[in-house]
């Protein structure tokens, strides 16, 4: 949080329902937190310019979209430099398959999520795109089976239920 910026508990609201819900239009965001239409927005505009807002997105059902098995891989990159990192993250950006991926500390570098469109096609991705590469020194492969999504991530210490 920007240490300038104090959140109170309607800060916070808005933030749940904006979490919720991105779709839901100012009128009834400033409805479900009890505040005048022009006033709510005001406040999700000083949200944004203090960075906490930082956009919106839109998220697809992988299988609805032909890619139905998701994957993650877990890769160790040697030697682990800046300048094998750098074209490694664009590499992995680039791919279709890439749903996220994540720089990590332990015993592996990197997380890839990736959706495909079958075992084959994983197998293809593993062996024809990241072990092909020098400095990928391992993969480790895990299925997804299900995924839930956490609906809102508020400050430490705030019960979501108190709100």
């Amino acid at each position: 949080m920007t240490p300038d910026l104090k959140l109170d508990t309607t800060d916070i609201k808005i933030l749940a329902a904006l979490q919720n819900n991105g779709r839901i239009n100012n009128k009834d965001l400033a409805a479900t937190v009890h505040l005048a239409p022009s006033t709510c927005l005001e406040r999700v505009n000083r949200l944004r310019r203090a960075g906490i807002i930082t956009g919106h997105r839109v998220e697809v059902d992988p299988e609805k979209l032909g890619r139905p098995l998701e994957a993650l891989l877990f890769l160790q990159v040697r030697p682990h430099k800046r300048p094998l990192v750098d074209p490694f993250v664009e590499f992995v950006l680039s791919q279709p398959e890439t749903r996220y991926l994540y720089h990590l500390a332990g015993p592996e570098d990197f997380l890839v999520h990736v959706a495909v469109e079958s075992a084959n096609d994983l197998q293809r991705i593993v062996l024809d795109k990241y072990t092909a590469r020098d400095e990928i020194a391992l993969v480790r492969t895990n299925l997804v089976f299900q995924r839930w999504n956490r609906a809102s991530l508020l400050p430490p210490g705030i019960d979501p239920a108190q709100l």
